[in-house]
């Protein structure tokens, strides 16, 4: 972003929450709390799926990706949030702003693909059971693993160019607790009209894709389960599918909420609690999902705590 008066330009200022001082604190002790236990979960579950050799499988190999993915995405903003919360600087330096954005676009639009990915993983696993360890070959895990990773962050680096090539005319404060795509656009003292729309559209496709893929996986999933005649067989198969269709479900709503609306229907309170939704609630929930609902993750932490215990 450029200054069109020729001044120097630092950075921003994060508004965030400080029109509600009264919350700030509240804010803080539940944001820390939500972190520690994001940190905890998430290196739980890399750490089981490599430590356990029943849990080495393409499912979990994904559900590892996600895990380190949703690690990074957090510690992206919520540290920064929380020293703004207690603190009375509240900026951030331009360069940094730019490395926030691209990053957790990046991150975002990885967990997209990625999610997707994991529902073909899901398709093969239920409807290709015999064909399974062929089709979903460690090389191609990795392979599908690389590209989701690889898309999300060329498509974070080009909706990062568009944002950051707007003038801005000297404002700087940004009405946000991080740097993101619509507080950014409203700061821009030119038509933004253009590049709401090559945003929009870039995200469509990074959400639709996957989206396809998911809906595509699923109607073949629940064609071939209502084929099983045992009744507990189909609970099964059902139940190794809900914890993802939870993640989905989560993450979805939520990004199709902050990203694919008109911005004039935009409502940037709204917008901040929706964000913290996705930046810390989302993250700390997925490994509470994938852990109660799943006995091999809780078997295989029981076995890593036991044997913990008996070593000593």
């Amino acid at each position: 972003m450029e200054q069109k008066n020729g001044s120097s330009f630092t950075g921003f200022i994060l508004l965030g929450f400080s029109d509600r001082p009264q919350l700030e604190l509240v804010l803080f002790v539940v944001l820390l709390v939500f972190y520690l236990f994001t940190l905890l979960g998430n290196t739980a579950i890399i750490a089981l799926s490599h430590l356990d050799p029943h849990l080495q499988t393409p499912m979990y190999f994904f559900l590892s990706n996600l895990s380190f993915l949703d690690l990074c995405y957090t510690t992206s903003t919520v540290p920064q949030l929380l020293v703004h919360l207690r603190g009375a600087d509240k900026s951030i330096s331009f360069g940094g702003c730019v490395a926030q954005l691209f990053v957790a676009l990046g991150l975002g639009g990885t967990e997209c693909i990625l999610l997707g990915v994991m529902a073909l993983d899901r398709y093969a696993a239920i409807c290709k059971p015999l064909q399974y360890t062929v089709i979903m070959h460690p090389r191609l895990c990795a392979l599908m693993a690389s590209a989701s990773w690889s898309i999300g962050f060329a498509n974070s680096l080009l909706q990062t160019v568009l944002i950051f090539l707007l003038p801005l005319c000297g404002r700087n404060k940004i009405d946000h607790f991080f740097c993101e795509v619509p507080p950014l656009l409203k700061l821009a003292c030119v038509d933004t009209t253009v590049n709401e729309s090559e945003v929009f559209f870039l995200g469509v496709i990074i959400l639709l894709i996957p989206v396809a893929l998911i809906v595509f996986s699923y109607g073949w999933i629940v064609r071939t389960v209502l084929r099983i005649k045992s009744s507990a067989g189909q609970r099964k198969a059902f139940g190794t599918c809900g914890s993802h269709i939870t993640v989905v479900s989560l993450f979805y709503g939520t990004a199709i909420y902050a990203y694919l609306q008109p911005s004039n229907n935009y409502s940037q309170d709204q917008g901040k609690f929706i964000s913290l939704f996705y930046t810390i609630v989302t993250p700390m929930v997925n490994p509470v999902i994938y852990t109660l609902r799943n006995k091999d993750v809780t078997g295989a932490m029981k076995k890593v705590l036991c044997g913990g215990h008996g070593s000593r």
